[in-house]
């Protein structure tokens, strides 16, 4: 492409500013369009991309033709709608935008399922953002992982240890009607991460959680909110390997947030977020506490809320927009669509697991 790629960047809360800030920095990238119906969320990103026109909402925005290129950051009960609207391509005089949706891609299976099909004749590319791919030191775990490191792969264990759900525009976050459910909003990351390292795919789900400490004491018309803060998830997968994934979001005074470890039948491989450190055992070579350790860094030049990784995700993305043809770019699309309702069916799996105190087949949501 001999110019900028123009990007619209629809619901500027605290991601959609994030995404702001990325595509700033990233070369043959311009933001051209702003919209959200919250001016000081506008304002806010106005004044980050202050040659981008403003609309307070989405539809003007996708008729007003400044854009090649879409950022989908409104809240995830939206995702579906604004969605179906850019995928009908209304009011675009028949171009297809491409599309980078925030994660999880809907909070809903069913509605998932509906934008896979509604995808189907997009021509442009249509990306989920599971931004946890590309941090660093996950990003060289799964890369060692294919490249047979570990050998077979049967086990995966991810932990998040974190702070509460931070603060939004009207608190939506503080609902699982809006957010999908803690295991959906937060989790789609884990379980596309599980997916991405075990060599078949999950079959079954179950998982104990349930709300302990957050947001018990907040109201809102009042009502207490019910996303749930704490839960053990097992993953079967059909060749016979299991994922694990712990969460904790009242676990603020911890040092790694994130732990991602693989198992296989010569070795184990773990990478540990913020501290960067990815560690190599082989069963034939190492014991337990003698493996090989190194320091794993982003050489993206903003670092932001995710380690770098929103950033090599948009360098990802706008390199695909660039190098693949039309059909490329669906049978693109269609993976990428794929993986964000598959990890959206494992947290509602999780969910579902949860209030019937029964593992639930993905069968039964898919």
């Amino acid at each position: 492409m001999g110019s900028d790629l123009r990007y619209g960047v629809i619901g500027t809360g605290m991601m959609g500013r994030e995404h702001v800030i990325n595509l700033n920095h990233l070369p043959d990238a311009q933001v051209t369009a702003l919209a959200d119906n919250h001016p000081l969320s506008l304002q806010a990103a106005a004044e980050l991309a202050p040659r981008a026109v403003c609309f307070d909402n989405h539809r003007d925005l996708l008729r007003s033709g400044l854009c090649d290129a879409v950022v989908v950051s409104t809240p995830n009960m939206t995702h579906a709608a604004v969605l179906k609207e850019i995928l009908s391509g209304r009011g675009l005089g028949g171009r297809d935008l491409h599309v980078l949706v925030e994660k999880p891609l809907c909070t809903t299976v069913s509605d998932c399922r509906q934008i896979l099909q509604s995808a189907q004749d997009h021509d442009g590319l249509i990306w989920v953002g599971l931004e946890y791919r590309f941090m660093a030191p996950f990003e060289r775990l799964i890369a060692e992982t294919n490249a047979g490191t570990a050998g077979r792969v049967w086990m995966a264990s991810l932990r998040e240890h974190r702070n509460p759900f931070l603060r939004k525009v009207r608190d939506w976050n503080r609902f699982a009607a809006n957010t999908g459910g803690t295991l959906i909003e937060k989790c789609c990351h884990f379980f596309d991460l599980m997916n991405q390292v075990m060599p078949s795919q999950p079959e079954r789900v179950y998982a104990s959680g349930s709300q302990l400490v957050n947001h018990l004491d907040e109201r809102y018309n009042g009502q207490t909110p019910d996303i749930i803060d704490s839960a053990y998830v097992v993953v079967d997968y059909q060749d016979g390997g299991r994922g694990v994934l712990d969460l904790c979001m009242f676990a603020d005074a911890t040092h790694d947030q994130q732990e991602f470890a693989v198992m296989g039948d010569k070795g184990k491989i773990e990478a540990l977020v913020p501290s960067d450190i990815v560690r190599i055992g082989l069963r034939s070579e190492h014991s337990i506490g003698d493996v090989i350790s190194m320091k794993v860094t982003s050489a993206a030049p903003y670092e932001g809320l995710h380690h770098g990784s929103s950033y090599v995700e948009h360098q990802h993305f706008l390199d695909a927009i660039k190098t693949l043809d039309a059909a490329e770019r669906r049978e693109s699309s269609a993976a990428s669509l794929q993986a964000g309702m598959l990890a959206v069916a494992m947290g509602a799996a999780g969910h579902k697991s949860i209030k019937s105190g029964s593992a639930v087949c993905l069968s039964e949501v898919l």
